[in-house]
């Protein structure tokens, strides 16, 4: 093999989760070339990877782009992504192919019919049955997140009130009912005591502001200001983090900070729970076990379908401040709450 070229279209916590074996492929292959089809807007997650020689994007139709790829002459193609418009990709190019187990009947059993179980393999794992005819192996070393230039914070960057260590909060998500609630937040961060940062995205921003007029001025709102690198920037230089199942989550996991992740409509089952390297404790898994209803959906809903919203309402956020505590004391070896 000496070129290969690897699909995965989006999102954020999705190609970061490609990256173990995006450098099991070039460390494993000798004299490799390694080429990247992705989305425009997560172009730059690619480009800083040192592992990827060559980034490709779509920014609507294939037909240009992949004219521009049957000229490359891949003697491989590896389809992380999966779905109509990578299949499309595959068919153009007319190259030694092979992609993944995606498992979206079993999803569909379990979240609409509650019926069956997921296997107990995480998405990465999945992801190397890809790469397996080419004798790749998961290496064990977990995720990667490169830093583009200028992304870097330091703790002198901060206002003086977060130099001295601070907890990292995850605010946003994808979809409404992966996101723990204001109030629940609110809760956490009275309970915790100790500065915290609010992360998330321009639509996140509001939401902050509510969150630091309740709590006072031992919690700051970044919410917006950052781009996406210095969110993670940020990430890297806190104690801890607490994350809802969103893209943020995998970057935390990439930068092998101690994580707490709530869990809302979605399930770890799905296998999408932080991916640490081997050997290193678990994050801690926070979700309402008891629900008939959960998981609803693979990915999530503007609001709750049934209109209660239990899987985020009936977490304690007194006790995720508890779990957050004992991952900023030394010795911390993670743990699993549940209602």
């Amino acid at each position: 093999m000496k070129k290969i070229l690897l699909i995965r279209f989006s999102s954020i916590g999705d190609i970061v989760l490609t990256t173990p074996v995006i450098r099991c492929l070039r460390q494993q292959l000798p004299d490799l070339e390694l080429h990247v089809l992705t989305k425009k807007a997560y172009q730059s997650i690619y480009a800083t990877n040192p592992f990827v020689d060559k980034v490709f994007t779509i920014d609507g139709d294939l037909r240009e782009v992949t004219a521009l790829l049957r000229k490359e002459h891949y003697d491989f193609v590896v389809d992380l992504h999966k779905n109509w418009r990578s299949l499309k990709v595959r068919w153009a190019l007319h190259r030694p192919s092979a992609s993944f187990p995606k498992l979206d009947f079993k999803k569909f059993l379990y979240t609409k019919l509650k019926l069956g179980k997921m296997p107990p393999v995480h998405i990465v794992d999945r992801y190397f049955k890809a790469v397996e005819r080419l004798g790749v192996k998961n290496d064990g070393q977990g995720l990667d997140f490169f830093f583009s230039e200028g992304d870097d914070m330091h703790y002198e960057d901060l206002p003086e009130a977060f130099r001295d260590g601070f907890v990292a909060i995850v605010i946003g998500g994808q979809h409404a009912t992966k996101i723990l609630p204001v109030d629940k937040v609110v809760e956490v961060c009275e309970a915790l005591d100790y500065p915290v940062i609010l992360v998330g995205g321009p639509e996140d921003a509001s939401r902050g502001d509510r969150i630091k007029e309740k709590v006072g001025s031992y919690v700051g709102n970044s919410c917006g200001r950052l781009t996406v690198g210095q969110s993670a920037s940020l990430l890297k230089l806190s104690d801890a983090v607490l994350t809802n199942d969103t893209g943020m989550m995998h970057i935390a996991a990439a930068l092998h900070k101690p994580i707490v992740s709530v869990w809302g409509n979605t399930v770890p089952e799905f296998g999408m729970y932080p991916y640490l390297p081997q050997g290193m404790k678990p994050a801690s898994i926070v979700e309402v076990k008891a629900l008939r209803c959960r998981p609803c959906d693979k990915l999530g809903y503007d609001r709750c379908p049934k209109g209660h919203f239990n899987c985020m309402n009936r977490l304690d956020g007194k006790q995720i401040a508890e779990i957050i505590k004992a991952g900023l004391a030394p010795g911390f070896d993670g743990g699993t709450s549940g209602n």
